[in-house]
């Protein structure tokens, strides 16, 4: 019958088993997060790139497009 002292306490032996760790929902929900603010990184990167080069092709037609 020591089985069943093994019921309803699965909790608390998980805290002591897995404390400190992150779980794998937590994991899921940062890789996430991480891989947006990478991709957001990259648009920003990107947009300021084009915007550049626009300053540029405007600047060349203006003082030389007269």
């Amino acid at each position: 019958m020591a089985c069943f002292g093994l019921f309803g306490n699965d909790k608390d032996m998980a805290a002591s088993t897995y404390s400190g760790r992150e779980s794998a929902s937590e994991k899921a929900s940062r890789k996430r997060r991480e891989a947006h603010h990478r991709s957001a990184r990259a648009a920003d990167r990107q947009g300021q790139a084009w915007e550049d080069a626009e300053r540029r092709r405007q600047d060349r037609r203006g003082r030389w497009g007269r």
